[in-house]
């Protein structure tokens, strides 16, 4: 603000000023000069005034509703289990996501909209003219431009509007709560609950469903309706050559011929294994991971395809140098050494399938991983 213009009161005189006193003193010290300043609403009680007040106050509760919906969402119990796509109500799960965003982005939008109707239709627009200057603010400076932030509050209405204020609030209200429930919403999923089953976050479609159960290594033909016709089509020991690798997915005998079973196989995501056979001279030059030094069957391993960065497909393997590639993050598995990270911002080893064959000749599991898979969360031991 400027120093120069009229000779500043004296502290006892600027406390004797009322309001409009210190607005002119401020427009007089800074050079301003009021063009106009109209009242939104002259006559005030106008059916126009108190219709343009309903609708800032109806786009501020639409926005309250939203934001309430936002945290209802994120908090019904449906979304909390995954829903195969063979499930009916998978349907209704797959929505989980797009509800959570519409339900914010139209409470952020609502609250938005109001804010500048209400600005359009109460905020005085006045049209002035100032000389600017540099230099620090003078306590009359200060004691002026309250004034005039105070007079802009009044000649906006804002005080008397209750019903504005109190959808401005429950809007804004609502988009917090929305906010704060986020972090919140980590705390909901107990990973231990009902973990001892193939759907838990604990185990994958390898698990076996009763002891005993046979489960085979299957491969994607790409032609679903002749598996379901025909028959799978099983990977056998002799099936691949030295330094080759093939995504192999479950297959139960009780799959046979069921079209919603076996589609559900291949789009599960923690399914896809990487089934690699190690040249003979690089078998040789392994190193085993403690505890599963017996998980692979001859020159044959299995890894999960599922990152242990953030869940991408590990979907390359370089036969030369025994890598397994993420094109997602560049994450890099040495494959001669347990699949542990050797490049990238990976940290845990690829989880590795126990696997073995059986009298028949065809590659199975021996069980499911001995971990979870994929991404780590709080509960893992590692």
């Amino acid at each position: 603000m400027s120093a120069e213009g009229p000779e500043p009161p004296s502290e006892a005189e600027l406390a004797e000023m009322d309001r409009d006193q210190l607005l002119k003193l401020g427009g007089e010290r800074d050079g301003v000069e009021i063009v106009d300043y109209p009242q939104p609403w002259p006559v005030k009680g106008t059916r126009a005034e108190k219709r343009a007040e309903r609708r800032v106050a109806l786009w501020f509760a639409l926005s309250a509703i939203f934001g309430l919906a936002f945290v209802v969402v994120m908090a019904w119990p449906h979304w909390w289990e995954y829903k195969d796509p063979s499930d009916p109500s998978h349907t209704v799960y797959s929505l989980y996501t797009p509800a959570l965003g519409v339900s914010l982005g139209l409470a952020v939008l609502c609250l938005g909209i109001g804010v500048i109707m209400y600005t359009k239709k109460f905020v005085p627009s006045e049209t002035t003219v100032q000389q600017r200057t540099d230099g620090p603010s003078a306590e009359v400076d200060r004691a002026t431009i309250v004034a005039h932030l105070s007079d802009a509050g009044d000649r906006s209405t804002i005080a008397r509007r209750s019903l504005i204020k109190r959808t401005a609030g429950a809007g804004a209200g609502a988009l917090g709560l929305a906010v704060a429930a986020l972090p919140v919403a980590s705390f909901i999923k107990d990973p231990w609950k009902d973990s001892d089953n193939e759907n838990g976050l604990w185990h994958t479609g390898w698990q076996p469903r009763y002891p005993g159960e046979k489960i085979y290594m299957r491969r994607n033909t790409g032609n679903l309706e002749e598996e379901v016709e025909k028959g799978v089509t099983l990977v056998r020991a002799e099936d691949l050559d030295a330094g080759a690798m093939e995504t192999v997915f479950p297959y139960r005998n009780s799959e046979k011929g069921d079209h919603e079973a076996l589609a559900a196989a291949l789009t599960r995501v923690d399914n896809p294994v990487m089934l690699i056979r190690l040249r003979p001279t690089d078998a040789a030059r392994v190193v085993k991971r403690k505890g599963q030094e017996d998980f692979n069957f001859g020159d044959y391993y299995a890894y999960t395809k599922i990152c242990s960065h953030v869940g991408c497909p590990t979907s390359l393997y370089e036969q030369r140098t025994n890598r397994i590639l993420c094109p997602c993050h560049q994450s890099q598995f040495d494959a001669l050494h347990y699949a542990k990270p050797i490049f990238g911002p990976a940290t845990r080893p690829l989880a590795q399938l126990p696997i073995t064959v059986d009298d028949e000749g065809f590659l199975v599991a021996r069980g499911d991983f001995i971990e979870a898979i994929g991404p780590a969360f709080w509960e893992r031991k590692s």
